[in-house]
């Protein structure tokens, strides 16, 4: 029996840390899909690029990069620059990045799609979960990477093996909000 593929949009290389392996245990084959044309300035974007490398590397599994388009990603969330951290605009960036991995999927023919972003204490895993099943209600995995401790698991990794760790969502906005 053919093992099962899950495409995993990865916010972030410490946040697949615990979501990779997780997958694995669960018996899918990951393939990593680094889509964030959010994160600003463009230093930041290929620090986290670099990172999720390295985690991918460390796992085995492949990663492929989405195109870096800030521009793209801007009017998206044209009108939505004065919405606080965790608002609107945050629930239009979160669709954005999904609404890309599910066409990346079903580009890949790969019948599952799933996310890092509910890794994050500070990320509504109901919303995620109802913006990712609008997409693909059969697609769509709902995996909570919170559970099982895996925001402490993924900063373990982090620590271990020295890997950078941003302080900032990625958006400028949420970097100007510290």
């Amino acid at each position: 029996m053919a093992m099962k593929k899950v495409l995993l949009h990865i916010c972030c290389g410490i946040c697949s840390s615990w979501a990779i392996e997780k997958l694995k245990i669960d018996g899918f084959q990951v393939c990593g899909f680094f889509y964030n044309p959010n994160i600003q300035p463009e230093e930041e974007y290929f620090k986290r690029l670099a990172v999720a490398q390295k985690v991918a590397e460390f796992h085995r599994i492949e990663l492929l990069a989405g195109k870096y388009d800030p521009d793209k990603w801007q009017q998206e969330v044209k009108g939505r620059e004065n919405d606080p951290e965790g608002g609107k605009r945050c629930l239009v960036c979160f669709h954005f990045r999904l609404k890309e991995t599910f066409r990346k999927a079903v580009e890949l023919g790969i019948e599952h799609f799933t996310t890092t972003l509910t890794i994050s204490p500070h990320k509504n895993f109901e919303v995620i979960k109802n913006i990712g099943s609008s997409l693909s209600p059969e697609g769509f995995l709902a995996y909570n990477f919170k559970k099982e401790d895996g925001f402490k698991k993924s900063n373990k990794f982090c620590r271990e093996h020295e890997l950078y760790r941003q302080n900032y969502c990625g958006c400028l906005y949420s970097r100007i909000s510290l």
